[in-house]
Parts: structure tokens; sequence; C-alpha cells
């Protein structure tokens, strides 16, 4: 069975799209809260929500997160990801009420602060792996955060127990997940894997779902449910088929 995380990523207060994770990409999806109510209310039982502004560093929408929280949290789990890179960014999206946390570039830049929050969270916390070739991107995918695999050592070394994968050529672009990448990650580790960027078909999550031996469970749905390549419903019939 495959996990699905319908993602709502929010800028200036709205729920947006990205291509390549580019800051002035935007395609405007309106109200957030409208679009993850409409996600669960289409089954889903988990959403990824993203601060793009706090990844950006162009500001925070923490208070409207949190509302989708207030609001939501009781009836689908909620990854929040985004600027999460410090204490006071990690303890406000769990006191929010997030099932898990996910953290990209801190644990690039500052790799004993995230160790510490590893052992401490255990399971809660998860860890984004946002790849150009081999390769990792920071802050908001604009600069380079040094080897994936080097890092992942160290990720698994401080019990790391879950990392979501993006292939950022292919994010928001709907050119399909990159396999390759995804079983090279999950082949290298005890972790789970959760599949992020590129999907664009129902055959794109069965390809996914061949990995599921390795231990890529789950996966982000983005541009595809905004731009109705198929439903939520099609696609969690697919996953839990």
């Amino acid at each position: 069975m495959l996990t699905l995380l319908p993602a709502v990523d929010v800028r200036d207060g709205k729920a947006v799209r990205l291509r390549q994770g580019e800051s002035g990409s935007e395609t405007d999806y309106g109200s957030p809260l409208e679009a993850a109510r409409t996600w669960v209310e289409s089954g889903a039982r988990w959403i990824h929500l993203v601060d793009l502004d706090a990844a950006f560093g162009t500001g925070d929408n923490r208070a409207q997160l949190k509302t989708i929280v207030g609001e939501l949290g009781d009836k689908v789990n909620i990854e929040m990801s985004g600027g999460v890179r410090d204490d006071a960014s990690l303890d406000a999206a769990l006191d929010a009420g997030a099932a898990r946390v996910n953290i990209g570039t801190a644990a690039l830049e500052n790799p004993e602060w995230t160790a510490d929050v590893i052992r401490k969270y255990g399971d809660r916390v998860a860890v984004g792996l946002d790849v150009r070739g081999h390769t990792l991107a920071a802050r908001g995918w604009v600069k380079e955060g040094g080897d994936l695999f080097e890092t992942m050592k160290f990720l698994d070394s401080v019990g790391c127990s879950r990392y979501v994968v993006t292939d950022v050529a292919r994010d928001g672009m709907m050119s399909g997940p990159n396999i390759e990448l995804l079983r090279e990650v999950a082949e290298r580790t005890d972790a789970k894997v959760t599949a992020s960027g590129g999907i664009s078909s129902l055959d794109d999550l069965r390809a996914i779902k061949t990995l599921d031996g390795l231990g890529v469970d789950s996966a982000i749905l983005g541009k595809s449910l905004y731009a109705r390549a198929f439903t939520l419903e099609e696609a969690l019939e697919v996953a839990n088929a």
C-alpha cells in the first residue's frame, strides 16, 4: 500500500504551485484551507503542507497553517514543511499540531542541530532531500548543499527514519518521477522514503509502488492533482490496490 500526501503549498496566504521550485513561477489556486478541505473530503489520510515564504525567507504563513491544522488536524495527519531550520520554527510546527515535520536546508547547514532533533523526536521528523543529479539543493533550491549519499550516511548514523526525496528538475513539470533516484536512495538506507516531484499519471504511482519492498512507502501529489491529471479518488484506488 502506498500512502498519498496531497500537497498544499502556501505563498502570500494563497495555495500555489511552482515549476521546478522557482520563486516567481507560481500558479495561484486560491484558499489553502479550501484546498486542504477538498483533499480531506476526497479521502486523504495525510496532507503535505508547505510554507513557501518561510522556505524562501520572504516571511511566513504560520498563522494560516495553524488554522488549517486546527480545523483539519483531527481528521487527517498533517506533515509540515518549509523553513524549519531552528528550535523556534520546529516548535511552532509541532505546537500547531503537525503529525510530522519535514526539515530540509537545516539538515545540510546545521547537522548537529538536526541530529539532536532526530534523536529527540524520532519519526515525527523527516528530512527533505532535494536533489539535482546526486547533488543536494538548499535554501529554497537556490544553493548547492553537498553530496546526497555523504549526507545520507550522516543522517542514517543519527537515526533518521524518513527521507522525502525530490528531483528538483522534475518538480511541478509533470514529467514523471525519477524512479532510478528513488531506487538508489532506498537501496542505501533502512529509513522509509517518500517520493516527491514529477508525478503526472496513475502509471507513475504504479511505478513507485514497485519500490515498496525497498521502503518507498508514500508519495506527495502536487501539480498532478491541481492540473486534474487524475482525481485523488483514482490515485487512492491505485495506491490501495
